[in-house]
C-alpha cells in the first residue's frame, strides 16, 4: 500500500514562489514508477501539472512550462514541484500521484495541499 503525503502549500502573492514536496512510503516499487503532480480548482476537473518518470524524463502541462520545475529524489522516494511566477489562476489543491503501471496495480493519490495565490 503506497502512501503519499504532500506538503509545502500555502498563501502567496502573485509573482511569488512555492515548493511542494511529496513523500512516498509503503512500496519499494515507487522508485521504478512515474510520479506526478496534479491540481484541481473548485468546479474544475483535476489536471496534470507535471510528472517525472523513473529515468528522470519530465512532462509539463503547457501552463507550467517555463514557470514550474519538477524533480525527484529517487533514494528518498520524494517528488518536488518548484513553482515560480505564480498567478491567481494557479490557485488549486495540488495532489501527488503514482499512476497504475508495470509495478502499480492501481493509481495512488495523496490527500493534497492547498495553494492560494492572491492578486
Amino acid at each position: 500500500q503506497v502512501r503519499l503525503v504532500e506538503s509545502g502549500g500555502g498563501l502567496v502573492q502573485a509573482g511569488g514562489s512555492l515548493r511542494l514536496t511529496c513523500t512516498a512510503s509503503g512500496s519499494a516499487f515507487v522508485k521504478l514508477s512515474t510520479m506526478g503532480w496534479y491540481r484541481q480548482a473548485p468546479g474544475k476537473q483535476r489536471e496534470l501539472v507535471a510528472e517525472m518518470t523513473r529515468d528522470g524524463t519530465a512532462n509539463y502541462a503547457d501552463f507550467g512550462k517555463g514557470r514550474f520545475t519538477v524533480s525527484r529524489d529517487i533514494a528518498k522516494n520524494t517528488l518536488f514541484l518548484e513553482m515560480n511566477r505564480l498567478e491567481p489562476e494557479d490557485t488549486a489543491s495540488y495532489f501527488c500521484k503514482v499512476p497504475r503501471g508495470t509495478f502499480m496495480s492501481i493509481d495512488y493519490w495523496g490527500q493534497g495541499t492547498q495553494v492560494t495565490v492572491s492578486s
